[in-house]
C-alpha cells in the first residue's frame, strides 16, 4: 500500500498575502488525534514532495484542513499556495505528533502556545470535547506579527461558540487571547514577553504558572519554543519526556519546511 492517498481539494482559503488554508476530503480510513500532524504534498517531477502540517480541522470532521505560509522558494509551498479547487493533494496515512493531551498530567487550566502557523493543531484541539472534559480553562494564546495573519479568529470568537456540539463549553472555558508584534492592536507583544511582564496574567485576571494547575502546549518558531521552555521550567513545571510520557507541557518539534 501507498505511504498516501490522493484527496480531492475542496476549498482554499487566502487569508493574506503570506498566508493560507486548504482543505480536503478525509479519507475514510484516516484517525487521528488532535493535535497530530500528517505528511502532506504534491507531485513534483514525477515524484512525491512531501512535508509536516498540522491538522487544524476537528477529530469528527469528514475533511482535513491545514494552514500554511506561503514562501516564493518554498520547495513545496512555492507550489501549494497555487492549488486549486478540484486539484489532487497526497495525504499521508500515518497522523502523528506530540500535542497530544494523553501526554499532559492532570491539571486545571490548559494554555496552548502558539505563534503563525502554530495556531493549527490547537484549531483541531479547542473543538475537541474531550479537552474540556480534561481541564477547567483553556486559554489560546496566539502570536502574529500582523493582525491580518490572525486567522481563524472570527471563527474562534463567533462559530465555535455557536456550535451545537460544544458550543456551551467553548463559552464557559475557553478564552482567546490573541497578540500581535508590529501593528496597533489591543493586545501588543511577544508571548514570552507577555509573560515575562506578567501582563498575560493581568490580562487574564489569572495567577503565575504552578506545576499543580497549569498545563500548556507549546508550537512555534524554535526560537520561542526554547526561551517559552526556560520560562515554565523556571516555575516548576516539567516538559514530557517522550511520547506516551505524561508531563507538565508538551512540544511540538516538527515544522513544515518554510
Amino acid at each position: 500500500m501507498s505511504a498516501y492517498s490522493e484527496q480531492k481539494i475542496l476549498h482554499v482559503h487566502h487569508w493574506n498575502d503570506s498566508l493560507f488554508s486548504l482543505r480536503v476530503a478525509r479519507p475514510p480510513s484516516l484517525r487521528f488525534e488532535s493535535g497530530h500532524f500528517v505528511m502532506i504534498g504534491l507531485v513534483v517531477e514525477g515524484k512525491p514532495l512531501m512535508r509536516a502540517y498540522s491538522i487544524a480541522s476537528a477529530v469528527y470532521d469528514d475533511h482535513l484542513e491545514f494552514l500554511s505560509i506561503k514562501v516564493p522558494d518554498g520547495p513545496l509551498t512555492s507550489r501549494l499556495q497555487h492549488v486549486r479547487v478540484g486539484e489532487t493533494l497526497l495525504v499521508g496515512r500515518k497522523p502523528v505528533g506530540t500535542l497530544v493531551i494523553d501526554d499532559l498530567k492532570p491539571g486545571r487550566h490548559l494554555y496552548l502556545f502558539g505563534s503563525g502557523t502554530g495556531l493549527a493543531p490547537y484549531m483541531s484541539i479547542i473543538q475537541d470535547p474531550a479537552v474540556y472534559e480534561r481541564f477547567e480553562k483553556v486559554v489560546l494564546v496566539h502570536s502574529v506579527r500582523r493582525v491580518n495573519e490572525l486567522a481563524y479568529a472570527d471563527f474562534i470568537r463567533n462559530e465555535l461558540p455557536a456550535s451545537e456540539l460544544i458550543g456551551e463549553e467553548v463559552r464557559r472555558q475557553l478564552v482567546y487571547y490573541p497578540t500581535v508584534t508590529r501593528e496597533a492592536f489591543a493586545t501588543r507583544g511577544r508571548i514570552t514577553e507577555l509573560i515575562s511582564s506578567g501582563k498575560m496574567f493581568e490580562d487574564l485576571g489569572v495567577p503565575r504558572f504552578n506545576a499543580q494547575d497549569d498545563r500548556a502546549m507549546l508550537c512555534g518558531s524554535p526560537s520561542m519554543l526554547e526561551e517559552l521552555s526556560r520560562m515554565l521550567d523556571g516555575h516548576g513545571l516539567r516538559v514530557s519526556p517522550q511520547q506516551g510520557h505524561a508531563g507538565d507541557y508538551v512540544i511540538e518539534r516538527a515544522f513544515v519546511e518554510k
